[in-house]
């Protein structure tokens, strides 16, 4: 699984039948500590992720494993809406108040 954040949705109105109801955002991959790598996916969300969502992606065909998935032409799919990521005990994220890195670097 991959983490991470929303930026922004992407609009097909041409597209397989299959995909019709899906929304399609666009995610940038993040590191655990809420530094950008730079790759962004176009992901399939069913779940009703937004703008600055942090996310789970699956990706390959364990992104068409879910019922409202299965057999579409889906490569990456939101499974999860982050909450909190805890790494060693303490938390490196959460939704309320973001990445712990990010607040260090914030108050120096």
């Amino acid at each position: 699984m991959i983490i991470g954040r929303v930026i922004g949705r992407a609009v097909a109105t041409r597209k397989d039948e299959k995909l019709l109801g899906t929304k399609l955002l666009l995610a940038e991959e993040v590191a655990p500590d809420g530094a950008a790598t730079g790759d962004l996916h176009v992901v399939a969300d069913h779940l009703g992720a937004g703008s600055g969502d942090v996310v789970l992606i699956s990706q390959g065909s364990a992104a068409r494993f879910t019922g409202v998935t299965k057999e579409r032409p889906i490569d990456a799919l939101v499974v999860g809406i982050v909450e909190t990521i805890r790494i060693d005990g303490a938390d490196a994220f959460t939704k309320a108040s973001g990445f712990a890195a990010r607040r260090k670097r914030a108050r120096t």
